[in-house]
């Protein structure tokens, strides 16, 4: 995959972040959503690449945009698949909270686990515990086999955990274990990408989250050098109706990172509002100011690139 489409699709993710953005804070999900989607969706057809959604806003008849399976793109050029998430963390950004990101992912074709739209029970670490982690052995071990992966012990760990109902028992193991937890409202992908950053305090993602965003995370984490695992689990038999029909055989499966996302990968975020992986967009007049993180897993390099745009320049896509 040519390197030079990295800053390509970085300016993909600013146009999304610089678009929603204007909305934090306003109470309105959709209208943040559908502003990402539109900026995404025009800054991607100006691309020279040949590109299928595969982890996308939902079916084609849910999301007019950016639905799996949409071509995007200027239709020549490599073929890529593309994993993405306009606004990922839509109640965050339309409630003015940390941690709203616009992200993407992109693999050679054929090289993204086809998610479907439901949900994925996840664990994530960083390069120093890979290797560690096992969805068939409770949060106590794998806690455990971290803690001594990093030389540490468990009461010195950090887990961040979507605080939701349906995680009251895994919270009260981790608690029991002797680990610490942060709780967060949305965003799993920037909690899973923080595992792998000394500096946020992160050693482990635990829960069930979106299926797609899974795929997404572990895109990054195999840039990164971490470690994931999924596991997917179904709501409804129309969800495993649709597993099936989009390639899934086995609904009890664990996926391993590169299950998800395989091959050469890329991966591209933009903060939206402020958060521990990126700062968010901050207007002043005649532009904006903007955070990005750019990936490869051919060479492991991450680029940070902090970006001033001037309004009566900007591209119009």
């Amino acid at each position: 995959m040519e390197r030079n489409l990295a800053l390509e699709f970085v300016r993909v993710t600013e146009a999304a972040a610089l678009s929603s953005a204007r909305l934090m804070g306003r109470g309105d999900e959709k209208a943040a959503d559908h502003a990402a989607v539109e900026s995404m969706r025009k800054a991607l057809n100006s691309i020279q690449f040949n590109g299928t959604v595969v982890i996308g806003e939902g079916e084609r008849d849910e999301a007019p945009m950016l639905f799996i399976g949409e071509k995007v793109g200027r239709g020549d050029g490599p073929k890529l698949d593309i994993a993405l998430d306009p606004l990922e963390g839509t109640t965050i950004c339309a409630n003015g909270m940390n941690n709203s990101l616009s992200v993407i992912a992109i693999a050679e074709e054929g090289h993204f686990l086809h998610a479907p739209d439901t949900y994925m029970e996840k664990i994530a670490v960083g390069p120093a515990a890979k290797g560690a982690i096992d969805l068939n052995v409770s949060a106590t071990e794998n806690l455990k086999r971290v803690a001594e992966a990093k030389g540490c012990y468990v009461d010195d760990l950090t887990a961040i955990i979507l605080d939701r109902p349906r995680h009251a028992d895994l919270i009260q193991e981790v608690r029991k274990a002797g680990a610490r937890i942060w709780l967060i409202g949305d965003g799993d992908v920037s909690a899973a990408i923080a595992t792998c950053k000394p500096d946020s305090g992160v050693d482990i993602l635990f829960g069930t989250g979106g299926a797609p965003e899974g795929v997404i995370a572990a895109a990054a984490l195999r840039c990164m050098g971490g470690d994931f695992k999924g596991r997917l689990v179904f709501r409804k038999d129309d969800e495993r109706t649709r597993a099936k029909a989009m390639g899934v055989k086995d609904f009890d499966k664990i996926y391993g990172i590169d299950d998800l996302a395989s091959g050469k990968v890329m991966f591209c975020a933009t903060g939206v509002t402020n958060g521990a992986l990126l700062s968010g967009v901050r207007f002043f007049r005649g532009g904006a100011e903007t955070h990005s993180v750019v990936m490869r897993s051919e060479t492991g390099t991450t680029r940070y690139i902090q970006a001033f745009h001037q309004f009566d320049r900007k591209p119009k896509y």
